[in-house]
């Protein structure tokens, strides 16, 4: 299969990412969407510019954007078959809005219903993180994982928790009883499967995530060794609209322990 080659797409990434969201950090108009979550200027600008370049180098491709319509993004979905661009413009929003340095640009290759090329960049700390299927992941060129274990038991881990979208039984064995050493959540889902992939926490739990939050971190995570499921044990990636949890973990024999507690406090 011929794809975009990766070097190539990081660079367009990470050129656009610098021209139209750096110069808007913390300065930008900012809206409400309909479910409450804040939109930037920087968000249709980035989602706008993206569409554009990757539409002159593969015309092949269609793009599914998070800033488009419902409507338009669950056709998109069912004719994806020959390809398509999953994209968040500006994953972190509400940080980038409020001056804090942690959002990122997630963009993902889709063909015939799977991920096969996932990049992850975050223009403050110039960290680019991509994955191609079946060949590895890298952080600014620099191979990550090959599943190294992390010899640590769970009790000395530290995790990163989002809260806010867990069911509340769960939520409250989490804050009343960790397992874990010390948690985290720092407001990108995009940068968080990254963060993990490279060993900056050891273990992930979240309630909700849409596709295009997970669809390129979840193959940068895979690639670099990592392990992740549903709540209920699925596979996180699905070609679909509706929100998946994720439990996952940087090595198999932490995802297993990390996997036991979380089955057993539901």
């Amino acid at each position: 299969m011929s794809l975009p080659d990766l070097k190539e797409l990081c660079a367009l990434v990470c050129r656009c990412a610098r021209d139209e969201l750096v110069p808007r950090f913390a300065d930008v108009g900012r809206t409400l969407k309909l479910d409450g979550s804040i939109v930037t200027d920087a968000d249709h600008a980035m989602q706008d510019r993206l569409q554009h370049e990757l539409a002159g180098h593969w015309p092949q491709y269609a793009l599914l954007g998070e800033e488009m319509t419902a409507r338009q993004q669950q056709e998109l979905t069912h004719a994806a078959g020959t390809g398509l661009w999953v994209l968040d413009p500006l994953d972190g929003t509400s940080n980038f809005a409020a001056g804090v340095p942690f959002f990122a640009v997630s963009l993902a290759l889709l063909i015939d219903g799977r991920v096969e090329l996932g990049l992850v960049y975050d223009p403050i700390r110039d960290e680019a993180f991509a994955a191609r299927r079946g060949e590895g992941a890298w952080l600014n060129g620099n191979r990550l994982g090959g599943a190294i274990p992390v010899e640590l038991p769970l009790h000395r881990t530290i995790a990163m928790i989002d809260f806010k979208r867990l069911d509340p039984a769960l939520a409250g064995k989490l804050a009343a009883h960790p397992p874990y050493g010390s948690q985290r959540n720092f407001g990108s889902s995009a940068l968080d499967w990254c963060w993990l992939a490279d060993g900056r926490f050891h273990i992930y739990l979240h309630g909700g995530q849409k596709l295009w939050d997970f669809a390129a971190g979840s193959l940068v995570l895979a690639e670099a060794g990592g392990r992740a499921e549903t709540l209920d044990g699925e596979e996180v990636f699905t070609l679909g609209l509706e929100p998946r949890s994720v439990v996952a973990a940087r090595d198999p024999r932490l995802f297993d322990s990390w996997r036991r507690w979380v089955a057993a406090n539901r």
